[in-house]
């Protein structure tokens, strides 16, 4: 057994395990015991499925052993988020207005990805039941952000983000529905993808706005990512000679829609000068349908969300971190009628934005406009917790708005990520042009 598998990609891992270098059993064990020693974990991990995980890495390696592995991840351990279902294991969402939920059966995610070997290590905290980008919770916990401990993690996906930061699984599950999966991600120093709506199954994953939910890894790396995206039943993806040499990209340069602070500006505009240096082709300008989905957006997000935990809140609104009740009541007095034309609006924007960027094949802006703020003050003062969990969603929340794929890689300085935007259902197209990104940052 060996610790240095703790920070192996997880392509690495099932590439050991195939070449009989690494036995699924010993792997899972070293990382339940990196979990149990681990000072912070019970603020990573809702709970550990500790029966589950070895139960799974002994049929593994079973198959291993008979050269029957079902997948290049046979064998690896991963975390979920808790809104997914897993049967018989609590899946609360870091909702004390959940507390107790056992599901009966596992969510389609999941029991795609444990058909394709994957090892279900346990459940991770997150925002309450998924509504803010900032990852405070004072219901469950909040987990630990890997580069100062003093500061946000990033949410909602934040203890799926501290799982990978910090050791303790070869990779993590998220969900994503304004930036929940990019911003822990880029805060924690990771790779994230935020799939198409639609292309993976949200049947069994406890919803925020179904309308906008998506289900997307957080890893190490884009083929990680990659690699993640088939097993949850997305489509197999081939990254072999992926680069940027002569790849067409469209900078979003709006300063008045798109304000960022000066240093993820900075740590973007070197990532664009090194992906230029590569050979990529880049454009800089304004697209206009950015501003009028940014202006539909109060009235798109919140009300679905009040719809959908409306009477559950209602009955029991002190069991709440209050800041996230606020948000999730700021829907109840939308009109209906309001809301539709602003979903009316979406469409032509979503059209208008397709039209705009239809010649590039990716779209680059930073992930995140602020950096992680700090904890103590978020607790502290409402105003600057509002301030900073808008700015934090803007940025990732376009790519939701405008019903886009997207990818946040780290651009090598800490908590600042480059953010690449595809077209729907592109997500083929894009993790090529991501690894081949990936490549040039790590240079």
């Amino acid at each position: 057994m060996s610790d240095g598998w703790l920070w192996m990609t997880a392509e690495a891992l099932g590439h050991g395990i195939g070449r009989g270098e690494i036995d699924a059993r010993e792997l899972t064990e070293v990382y339940l015991a990196a979990i149990e020693s681990h000072p912070q974990a019970t603020g990573i991990y809702a709970r550990v499925t500790a029966d589950r995980a070895r139960a799974e890495a002994a049929a593994a390696a079973d198959r291993a052993a008979a050269g029957l592995r079902r997948g290049p991840l046979d064998g690896v351990p991963i975390a979920w988020k808790d809104l997914f279902d897993t049967a018989g294991i609590a899946t609360e969402a870091g909702s004390a207005l959940l507390a107790g939920r056992v599901p009966d059966r596992d969510a389609p995610v999941v029991a795609a990805a444990t058909r394709a070997g994957l090892v279900c290590l346990g459940k991770t905290h997150m925002t309450e039941l998924a509504f803010s980008g900032l990852g405070l919770n004072p219901v469950t916990a909040t987990p630990p952000n890997i580069n100062d401990p003093d500061l946000a993690p990033g949410g909602s996906s934040s203890g799926s983000a501290a799982a990978v930061a910090f050791g303790v699984a070869a990779a993590a599950i998220g969900s994503d529905t304004a930036g929940s999966v990019r911003i822990p991600a880029a805060w924690n120093d990771l790779v994230g993808l935020k799939t198409t709506h639609g292309l993976l199954s949200l049947d069994g994953v406890v919803p925020l706005r179904p309308a906008f939910d998506t289900v997307g890894p957080l890893a190490r790396s884009v083929a990680d990512a990659t690699l993640l995206l088939h097993a949850l039943g997305g489509p197999s993806l081939d990254l072999g000679g992926a680069g940027v040499g002569g790849a067409a990209l469209l900078v979003l340069d709006d300063p008045e829609a798109l304000p960022a602070r000066e240093e993820p500006a900075g740590a973007f505009e070197a990532a664009v000068a090194w992906i230029a240096a590569a050979g990529a082709r880049i454009t800089r300008a304004a697209v206009p349908a950015v501003s009028e989905a940014l202006r539909l957006w109060p009235t798109v997000a919140a009300p679905e969300a009040y719809g959908v935990w409306r009477d559950t809140i209602e009955a029991r609104p002190e069991l709440m971190f209050d800041r996230i009740l606020a948000r999730f009541r700021s829907g109840k007095d939308i009109l209906a009628a309001d809301y539709v034309v602003a979903l009316r609006a979406l469409d032509v924007a979503r059209a208008a934005w397709r039209e705009a960027t239809a010649a590039y094949d990716a779209v680059l802006l930073p992930t995140t406009a602020n950096l992680p703020p700090n904890l103590e003050r978020l607790f502290a003062e409402a105003d600057h917790f509002t301030a900073e969990n808008l700015l934090a969603l803007r940025n990732p929340g376009l790519a939701n708005l405008l019903g886009l794929p997207a990818v946040t890689l780290p651009c090598g300085t800490p908590s600042c990520g480059v953010m690449l935007f595809g077209k729907p259902f592109g997500e083929a197209a894009l993790l090529r042009i991501a690894a081949g990104v990936e490549r040039v940052l790590a240079a």
